[in-house]
């Protein structure tokens, strides 16, 4: 599948680009070609099976089944273990990735609109993998400030702590530091979600907990962390088995064993 430097997204009709802003390269939009203002301009071209050519980000805001948006033709197709895909080749800041498969993302951007409150959760786990704490602190703090804004609203508050990623494969956040050898991380969250006795805590710990304004609240009729399963019924005590290395002298301990 050539890609075009002449196309245009089908949905918008703007040049397959996408403007950087200098310094804010999350942040990027599309803007005038004459006014770059010391930022840059990168490919941002999805070109479908199909024929059509799509902005990565417009693509997802019209994306909703296996067919084009725009000229409605089916995509998907069977992969050589059997799985289903949708192949494209994208042009972007990262170079040219030929028969790409974006169904998984799709498939996610999809169940995203349909639970959109869901998407900070999602962003939880991403926090805990990379074991970007500050953003964690950020968004459990905001998810406070939220809900003592809506005391009395009949709304249903999601347990971002305990939250399963409902899209791939069950997984909570412990079982995500764990595979991803976040051991500050999975510290915090057996603090903030289970009900190991704080005397287990490294003094340290809780002080550092202390300093980012994180502290265990009334457990009562929650789930402890720990009891969780993923898809394949695996606590996060046994992926850490599965995982090994800095998680055996946790698994020694009991530490990640329900009480």
């Amino acid at each position: 599948m050539p890609l075009s430097s002449h196309a245009s997204c089908v949905s918008c009709e703007r040049p397959l680009i996408l403007y950087i802003e200098p310094d804010e390269e999350d942040d990027g939009h599309m803007e005038d070609p004459a006014n770059v203002d010391g930022g840059s301009y990168v490919d941002d071209d999805v070109y479908l099976q199909c024929g059509c050519h799509f902005h990565w980000q417009c693509l997802l805001d019209a994306y909703s089944v296996t067919e084009c948006p725009s000229c409605g033709k089916y995509l998907t197709s069977t992969s050589i273990n059997g799985q289903q895909q949708i192949l494209c080749d994208l042009k972007n800041e990262g170079g040219l990735q030929k028969s790409l498969d974006i169904l998984p993302l799709l498939a996610e951007e999809t169940y995203l609109k349909a639970y959109p409150e869901e998407r900070k959760c999602q962003a939880f786990l991403e926090f805990c993998g990379d074991g970007d704490i500050a953003a964690i602190v950020d968004l459990l703090k905001d998810d406070d400030d939220q809900m003592n804004s809506e005391q009395g609203a009949a709304v249903m508050d999601i347990d971002v702590l305990r939250y399963q990623d409902h899209i791939r494969t069950m997984n909570s956040a412990l079982h995500v530091a764990i595979q991803n050898q976040q051991e500050c991380v999975a510290w915090l969250l057996l603090l903030l979600a289970s009900n190991l006795d704080q005397s287990q805590f490294p003094a340290a710990l809780l002080g550092y907990a202390e300093e980012l304004g994180l502290k265990r609240n009334d457990l009562t009729g929650k789930v402890d962390i720990r009891t969780l399963r993923d898809a394949e019924g695996m606590t996060a005590e046994q992926r850490a088995a599965s995982v090994g290395g800095i998680w055996e002298n946790w698994i020694r301990v009991g530490r990640l064993k329900p009480q």
